[in-house]
C-alpha cells in the first residue's frame, strides 16, 4: 500500500486556537513527541511572524531527529530568507509558502488580480527553490477557488519547481464529495501533477474536517495536514489521530498506509492536551476517556464474550494502558527517570532534579502516585514561570461557610524587580479572594475570562490542575498550575498566565515554574 504522509501543524495552525500559547520548552517537548509518533513533517511555526517563533522553529529544526521540520512563509523574499535562517541547519530544509487564490480573498483581502497572485506565487517558488530542498505551495481557500484558476496557478508553480501543492479547505466549507472531486480533477487535468505531491488541509467549521481529509485521500491526496486533538482556530483542524486510525482500521477501503507509530497516539494526545490547557472531551473518538468504555449491560456482555462485538479498535493499538499505578515514596531517581522517559519526556538533569523533588513530596502525601500524576508534574515544570517574573512564596486563606462571611486571602509574592510583597484581600469565595489579592499585588486591572479545575487522577489525595484564561494589558493568555492544594494550584495558574503576558511573545519563554505537591 502507498503511504499517506502526515504533516502535523499543531505547533503552527493548532497554536492559533484562541487563548492557546505555548512557550519554547513546551513546543520543543511536543515536537519531540511528534517525532516519536512518526509524523513525516512537523510545521513548527511561522519564522517571520516574530522572534519567538523564529527561535522556536530553529531550535526544533536542530533537535528533531527523524521528522522533517518546516516553517510557514508568505510569498515574500524577506519571509523566505528568515525561514531559511531558521531551517538551514536541517538535513533537508523545507518551506511552506502560501497565498490566497479564491476570488473573495483576492478581491477583499489582497486587493490583487489573479494574474498578480500567480506571478507572486511563481516568483516566490523560484526563489525558494534556490535555498530549500523541498518547497510546498498552499493555495489558501482552494476549496472556494475557481477550478480554472486553481489549475492554472498549480501548473505555473509546478513549472517553477514546486514539490508539494496543498489545497486547503481554509474555512471548513466543502463536503466530502466536493473535495474528492477537486483532487481527482487536479490529478486528471493539471499538467505535471505526476511530478509532485498533493496535500489536503481541512478545517472543522461544519464538523467534516476528518471526513473531508479522508475523501481527499480517496481523490488522490498524497499528504494530509492535521493537528493533534484537532486543535486550531475557530472549530479547529482535522484530528491526526482520527485520520490515522481510520486509515488503519479501514485499510480494506482506503488501501493506504502511514508511517505513524499508532501506539504513541494516546501519549501524544495527553501531552498536547496538558501543555495547551485544552481538555479532550470524554467522548472524543480515539483519545477520549470514554472511547473504550462500555456501560450498557448488553455491550458489556458482548465485549466480555468477544471484544470485537463492540470494539473495532483495541485500546492497546493507540497506547492506552490499563495499569497506571506506579512509583512510591521509596522509589529512586533512576526508576523515576525511566518512568518519565516512558511517558514521552526527555528531561535535562536540572529538570529531572526539580520534578523528582516534587514527586518525592507528593509521594509522602499520596499513597499511590500514578502515571497521570507524574505526567502532570512534568507538564507543570515545562509550563515555566520565567525568571524575573512573579513568583508565589506563600499563601494563606481563611475560609468560612457561614452566610455573609467574607473570605480572606494573604499572599506573599516575589515581584519582577526582586522585591517580596505581602498583601491581603477579600472575596465572596476563596478563589476570588486569592485572585483579588494577586491583582492588588500586580497593581493593574486583570480580567478572569475562564477558570477550570480538574483532578489529575482519582482519589481524595489527587493533584489539582487549574487552567485559567486572563486578559491583562489588552492581551489574553492561558495559565496552568498544578498542586496538591486547589487554592495553591489556582494561584500558580493565575501568575503563570500573567508571566506569559509580561514576557511578551509566549514562544520566547523558557524557564522554571515551581511545582508544589
Amino acid at each position: 500500500m502507498r503511504a499517506v504522509e502526515f504533516f502535523d501543524t499543531t505547533l503552527r495552525d493548532g497554536e492559533q486556537q484562541p487563548g492557546l500559547n505555548l512557550n519554547r520548552d513546551e513546543k520543543l517537548e511536543i515536537a519531540k513527541q511528534l517525532d516519536r509518533l512518526g509524523v513525516d513533517i512537523i510545521e513548527a511555526g511561522f519564522p517571520a511572524s516574530n522572534e519567538g517563533d523564529f527561535l522556536s522553529v530553529k531550535q526544533i529544526a536542530e533537535t528533531v531527529k527523524n521528522s522533517t521540520v518546516t516553517g510557514l512563509s508568505r510569498v515574500k523574499k524577506q519571509d523566505i530568507d528568515i525561514a531559511y535562517d531558521a531551517l538551514k541547519n536541517t538535513a533537508a530544509p523545507r518551506i511552506h509558502l502560501f497565498i490566497a487564490t479564491s476570488d473573495v480573498h483576492i478581491k477583499h483581502k489582497l486587493f490583487m488580480t489573479q494574474d498578480e497572485v500567480l506571478a507572486s506565487a511563481v516568483e516566490a517558488v523560484k526563489y525558494a527553490k534556490t535555498l530549500f530542498k523541498t518547497v510546498q505551495f498552499s493555495a489558501e481557500d482552494a476549496c472556494r477557488t475557481d477550478w480554472g484558476f486553481l489549475t492554472r496557478i498549480s501548473e505555473a508553480v509546478i513549472e517553477a519547481g514546486v514539490d508539494v501543492i496543498n489545497l486547503p479547505d481554509t474555512v471548513g466549507y466543502t463536503t466530502p464529495n466536493e473535495i474528492r472531486a477537486m483532487f481527482k480533477h487536479m490529478k486528471d487535468n493539471v499538467k505535471g501533477v505526476e511530478k509532485i505531491k498533493l496535500s489536503s488541509h481541512c478545517h472543522d467549521d461544519l464538523g467534516m474536517a476528518v471526513a473531508n481529509s479522508l475523501a481527499a485521500v480517496e481523490g488522490g491526496a498524497d499528504q494530509v495536514e492535521c493537528t493533534i486533538n484537532g486543535l486550531g482556530e475557530r472549530a479547529g483542524n482535522a484530528s491526526l489521530e482520527e485520520i490515522a486510525v481510520a486509515l488503519h482500521i479501514r485499510k480494506d477501503h482506503y488501501q493506504r498506509s502511514s508511517n505513524l507509530v499508532l501506539s504513541e497516539i494516546k501519549r501524544t494526545s495527553n501531552l498536547v492536551s496538558t501543555l495547551s490547557g485544552t481538555v479532550v472531551p470524554g467522548n472524543k473518538a480515539i483519545v477520549g476517556a470514554n472511547a473504550f468504555a462500555h456501560e450498557s449491560g448488553i455491550h458489556q456482555d458482548g465485549v466480555l464474550k468477544e471484544s470485537t462485538t463492540y470494539e473495532i479498535i483495541t485500546p492497546e493499538l493507540v497506547g492506552v494502558e490499563k495499569n497506571k499505578l506506579v512509583l512510591g515514596k521509596l522509589s529512586g531517581k533512576h526508576a523515576f527517570r525511566n518512568k518519565v522517559v516512558e511517558l514521552g519526556f526527555d528531561p535535562t538533569d536540572e529538570e529531572l532534579k526539580r520534578v523528582f523533588a516534587s514527586f518525592k513530596a507528593l509521594a509522602h502525601k499520596k499513597k499511590n502516585v500514578t502515571d497521570d500524576d507524574i505526567f502532570a508534574l512534568m507538564a507543570a515544570d515545562k509550563a515555566g514561570s520565567p525568571v524575573g517574573q512573579y513568583e508565589l512564596q506563600s499563601l494563606q486563606v481563611n475560609v468560612a461557610t457561614q452566610a455573609n462571611v467574607i473570605q480572606t486571602a494573604t499572599v506573599i509574592v516575589k515581584t519582577p524587580n526582586g522585591e517580596t510583597v505581602e498583601e491581603a484581600a477579600t472575596g465572596k469565595g476563596s478563589v476570588e479572594a486569592v485572585y483579588n489579592t494577586l491583582a492588588r499585588i500586580i497593581g493593574e486591572e486583570i480580567r478572569l475570562d475562564d477558570y477550570r479545575i480538574q483532578s489529575v487522577s482519582g482519589g481524595e489525595d489527587a493533584l489539582a490542575e487549574v487552567v485559567v484564561h486572563l486578559t491583562y494589558k489588552d492581551d489574553s493568555s492561558l495559565g496552568r498550575g498544578t498542586a496538591h492544594d486547589v487554592l495553591e494550584a489556582s494561584a500558580y495558574a493565575y501568575l503563570n498566565a500573567v508571566n506569559r503576558i509580561l514576557l511578551g511573545n509566549p514562544a520566547k519563554q523558557s524557564a522554571e515554574q515551581p511545582v508544589k505537591s
